[in-house]
């Protein structure tokens, strides 16, 4: 008799809904703000010496140059797709 009623109660206790679990925003995202191209860690990781703050951003806006000059050679010889020979 006892077993019966664990299993009642194991089975009431699996059907009641569990609460709904609340998200967290991401803090540090200003509205207009884009996101990286880069990724700081995998920079971090390939300099042997310390790297400031700042420097990845302006890293960041020299791959975005890169991008923009090679889309517009990509563009000239009248291709869609993005090659190396285009950096």
């Amino acid at each position: 008799m006892a077993k019966k009623k664990a299993k009642r109660a194991t089975k009431k206790a699996a059907a009641k809904k569990a609460p709904a679990r609340k998200t967290k925003k991401k803090a540090g995202k200003k509205k207009g703000a884009v996101d990286m191209i880069i990724s700081k860690s995998r920079t971090k990781g390939c300099a042997s010496i310390n790297v400031s703050g700042d420097f990845y951003s302006a890293l960041d806006q020299k791959v975005r140059e890169l991008i923009a000059g090679a889309e517009a050679r990509a563009e000239a010889n009248n291709r869609r797709t993005l090659r190396p020979q285009d950096l």
